[in-house]
């Protein structure tokens, strides 16, 4: 099994950044490919980011152009760079392996003025 823990989130201002990371433990995770979810109040969790084992990258339309996906494996850890965070942004952050049905418990990010 693997342990995934986020951190990094917060409150900040529309136009903002935040930069998340999920450390992963249990499991060397540098072959296996890696995801961002979010899931909103009252919304589905739906997929944001994900990078490949090789760095291969894709966004949601969403984020794309805003957000940056990327991974350290020798930390064992992956990273969300989110910039010009808009209020559609809040939602509490998740990070996955894939193949693994394993969740960490999520870091809340809000974009409020």
């Amino acid at each position: 099994q693997v342990q995934l823990v986020e951190s990094g989130g917060g409150v900040v201002q529309p136009g903002g950044s935040l930069r998340l990371s999920c450390a992963a433990s249990g499991r060397s995770f540098s072959i296996y490919g890696a995801s961002w979810y979010r899931q909103a109040p009252g919304k589905q969790r739906e997929l944001v980011a994900t990078i490949s084992s090789g760095g291969t990258t894709n966004y949601a339309d969403s984020v794309k152009g805003r957000f940056i996906i990327s991974r350290d494996n020798a930390k064992n850890t992956m990273f969300l760079q989110m910039n010009s965070l808009k209020p559609e942004d809040t939602a509490v952050y998740y990070c996955k392996i894939l193949g693994f049905d394993s969740w960490g418990q999520g870091t809340q990010v809000t974009v409020s003025s």
